[in-house]
């Protein structure tokens, strides 16, 4: 009983180890940010972020003012299963070289562009990003 308690305790702290060294390689403290930078920590995503950079949502709005809910909890769970999923794609290297977006941070995009834009869009019945889908990143 004892042997198979120690067992457990290495193979936990062995995974408690492996994952706050993949956290701190990973620079994970800056996902907790709204830094648009931290959204191109990997080197996939510079072309969105230089995009962004030359837009005029520049001035207005952060990625997580477009690509995560405004309500604490639902924006840290947004980031955590995109985290995730990041993650799991680029240790793997299984990803669309040409970054499609998902279903539901595609919702969570077009919830957010007609909070911000509900005097123009209210009357509007569609898809935002369907017309205007290199809004924010020209």
């Amino acid at each position: 009983m004892r042997t198979g308690l120690t067992a457990a305790a290495v193979v936990i702290g062995a995974l408690c180890g492996i994952a706050l060294f993949t956290f701190g390689y990973a620079r994970g403290g800056s996902y907790l940010t709204d830094d648009p930078a931290a959204c191109a920590n990997c080197h996939i995503m510079e072309e969105q972020r230089s995009g962004w950079v030359k837009s005029s949502h520049r001035n207005v709005a952060v990625c997580n003012d477009c690509h995560a809910p405004a309500a604490l909890i639902p924006k840290y769970w947004t980031k955590a299963v995109n985290g995730f999923f990041h993650s799991y794609a680029f240790t793997t290297g299984y990803f669309e070289d040409n970054i499609q977006i998902t279903p539901r941070n595609r919702s969570i995009t077009e919830r957010s562009c007609l909070k911000c834009h509900s005097e123009i869009a209210h009357g509007i019945q569609g898809s935002c990003i369907g017309c205007h889908r290199q809004v924010g990143h020209q």
